[in-house]
């Protein structure tokens, strides 16, 4: 082999390298760029401080492992800081897509977002579920989009949802359990308590007592599955202030979160063929 030859060779596959190691890492940089951008012309349009927490499993990095997020404590600190840095007489637009998460990060941010001063309003553009519904409650608007759903925010202690525990319990009798499962009950009624507690402070002031305490027991008392969907019209029969105008720029934002790496995607579509003016 020449040496012009083993120089192209080496120049290739050295430029091959260096793209399987580094175009993961530029392509969600471009990713960062474009949705900083949308979000810069959402602020612009509603007048308002934008704040985003989406969890979609995302593919990054040399092998593009998919990662799985959740409300976590970093997310907490996060949004409570881009709170305190908005302005007081500013709305403030959460959007969130979220499983749910850790009860204690999700506590921290309704909290901040309940005592922003200027109108605050939680936009929900495909779902938010458990902690996600915790959050939305604290806003003084829920927008969602006709077909999102929330979800119960019932405490889940491991892989059990705590109501659950306290009728296992309650069905067995409390003499027939094992003493771990009674600390176990015990600790699910306070979780319970407390939960409850909290949406009921913060419902209080926008529904009233009576109907504050009716949505915090239904909310939190077991009564479904745990990722049972309250769709806009449930919502709406349980008395929850809901609207559906969901701004256009947020369905184009949720595009920009990439999803894994995959051969084939499940869901194609092909939109309706518009003729142009003048033309056949």
């Amino acid at each position: 082999m020449d040496p012009l030859s083993g120089f192209i060779g080496s120049l290739i596959w050295w430029i091959l390298f260096f793209y399987l190691l580094m175009g993961p890492q530029i392509q969600y940089r471009q990713l960062q760029i474009a949705r900083a951008k949308l979000l810069e012309k959402i602020a612009r349009k509603r007048n308002s401080t934008v704040i985003t927490m989406i969890h979609r499993q995302e593919s990054i990095g040399f092998f593009g492992i998919p990662v799985y997020k959740f409300i976590s404590i970093e997310d907490s600190e996060e949004v409570l800081r881009a709170i305190r840095m908005a302005p007081k007489d500013k709305p403030i637009d959460l959007i969130i897509h979220t499983p749910g998460g850790l009860v204690l990060a999700a506590t921290q941010i309704a909290k901040a977002l309940k005592d922003h001063p200027a109108e605050t309003r939680v936009i929900v553009p495909h779902y938010a579920m458990s902690g996600g519904t915790l959050i939305a409650l604290a806003a003084d608007k829920i927008i969602m989009d006709p077909h999102a759903v929330l979800g119960p925010i019932d405490p889940q202690l491991g892989q059990y949802p705590a109501p659950s525990i306290i009728r296992a319990v309650e069905q067995k009798g409390a003499e027939k359990v094992d003493d771990q499962t009674l600390i176990l009950a015990d600790v699910a009624k306070k979780a319970i308590n407390q939960v409850r507690e909290f949406v009921y402070n913060l419902l209080k002031d926008k529904y009233g007592e009576e109907k504050a305490r009716e949505l915090a027991q239904i909310l939190t008392e077991g009564r479904w599955t745990h990722d049972y969907p309250i769709t806009v019209e449930h919502a709406k029969e349980l008395g929850l202030h809901v609207e559906t105008e969901v701004p256009e720029e947020v369905y184009a934002l949720m595009e920009l979160y990439k999803q894994p790496i995959k051969q084939r995607g499940t869901v194609e579509f092909m939109p309706y063929p518009v003729k142009q003016q003048g033309k056949d």
